[in-house]
């Protein structure tokens, strides 16, 4: 399995489709005419686009933004400014995780997935020296998240821009949970390579970008504790 960060518009459109598909079976979105779905936030602020592939097809993605006073735009910040803004304004760097879905089928085949594909964003937290990480997820995801990275819920479910389904915000103080994430999910440590080839890739071609190879190894032979 490899990661890469989505620099091509063919990249960009199978991760639209891949999105389509998991936000209209979980009726998040009604049907369109292109099969496709995306966002302006694709586009603006400090954002990373990744997929996520097994033998070369797409098995999810997910989108981080790294905000802060000099980034200021990022998802969450324009749902949930009353809890967000006070940060920005205060010099705390920020990662916000959206956009992220799976493929159906490959769910089943590779049950770490979801584990495999956050793991970018755990990444960044260390990459980018994150005080906070963020997660805008629906009520009923509430238990994953503070099962796996003690993630607290600050703001209850509320409308979401282009999406059916309210949507609460939880948060972690990075530097304060780090190390027990990382000794229970041993998957999740790093070296400074691996992240500054997935955060500093976007100089380089897809076939330049280093391969992560190593998460499903981790994830196959980590009890995933709970």
């Amino acid at each position: 399995m490899d990661v890469r960060l989505a620099a091509s518009s063919e990249d960009r459109e199978a991760i639209s489709r891949l999105r389509y598909q998991a936000y209209l079976r979980e009726g998040a979105i009604a049907p369109n005419a292109t099969g496709t779905f995306s966002d302006p936030y694709d586009e603006i602020g400090k954002v990373f686009l990744f997929g996520l592939y097994f033998d070369g097809q797409l098995a999810s993605s997910v989108r981080i933004h790294v905000g802060c006073r000099e980034y200021p735009d990022f998802p969450s910040l324009h749902v949930f400014p009353e809890a967000l803004q006070p940060l920005v304004d205060d010099g705390k760097v920020i990662v916000d995780t959206t956009r992220f879905v799976a493929d159906e089928a490959m769910s089943r085949i590779h049950r770490g997935l979801p584990y495999a594909t956050l793991r970018a964003s755990w990444l960044a937290g260390a990459y980018f020296a994150a005080d906070y990480s963020l997660a805008a997820v629906r009520a009923e995801h509430q238990a994953f998240y503070r099962r796996m990275f003690h993630h607290q819920l600050i703001c209850d479910p509320r409308p979401y821009p282009h999406l059916a389904k309210p949507i609460c915000l939880m948060w972690i103080h990075y530097p304060n949970v780090a190390d027990d994430v990382q000794r229970r999910y041993p998957f999740f440590r790093s070296t400074l390579f691996e992240r500054r080839m997935l955060f500093e890739a976007s100089a380089l071609s897809a076939k330049q970008q280093a391969p992560v190879a190593n998460i499903a190894s981790y994830v196959g032979r980590t009890r995933l504790a709970g």
